[in-house]
């Protein structure tokens, strides 16, 4: 074949689905303790949760745990499926009771009030990727807690193009639950 064919031939991704990716850890593909995530159709790999992350999912999860009681479920690091292509898994995920109801399926964008990512060393590709795809499916409200940065951005408002407004917060303020509005959680143990 010429150089000049070749160049014609267009590149193709294959991109996995939802159900292809279970099935690769079904048969032992992805070990069954992986750290990895569907994004895109593409099996991500995660990096390893350190000390300074885990503390912090754990605070926010015992604060929402408390604020929220039996009105909404706090989930922690479980796959929130968005699509056919992407199952991400949200440090934190604020979802409808009952618990029931996700026997059998994960949480869906219509079941989730909110999400919440906690970047130390994942920050670029949480706000410039995962935020996009959680806008695009409709989550009403993501926070990006940046460790580094000792801030959280509260995005809300989604669509197509990503979230219509962010806010960034940087001090200790107490904000409303998605969903759950006359309810706050104080934040001022995050730092």
């Amino acid at each position: 074949m010429s150089t000049t064919a070749e160049a014609l031939i267009p590149i193709r991704r294959h991109r996995y689905t939802v159900a292809d990716y279970y099935r690769m850890a079904e048969v032992g593909i992805l070990a069954p303790d992986a750290r990895v995530e569907l994004i895109d159709g593409e099996v991500i790999e995660m990096p390893p949760i350190g000390a300074p992350h885990a503390c912090v999912v754990t605070e926010l999860q015992n604060l929402l745990i408390a604020a929220v009681g039996g009105q909404a479920l706090v989930r922690v690091q479980n796959p929130v499926h968005l699509g056919r292509h992407d199952e991400p898994q949200p440090d934190l995920a604020l979802v409808t009771p009952p618990a029931s109801k996700y026997r059998l399926r994960h949480p869906r964008p219509g079941d989730c009030l909110l999400l919440i990512e906690v970047a130390d060393t994942t920050l670029r590709f949480d706000r410039d990727i995962k935020l996009g795809r959680y806008a695009r499916a409709g989550i009403p409200e993501v926070w990006l807690v940046d460790l580094q940065g000792r801030t959280l951005t509260r995005c809300h408002g989604p669509g197509a193009a990503g979230y219509r407004a962010t806010d960034l917060i940087t001090d200790r303020i107490t904000l409303p639950v998605p969903g759950l509005e006359t309810i706050g959680l104080d934040l001022a143990r995050l730092w």
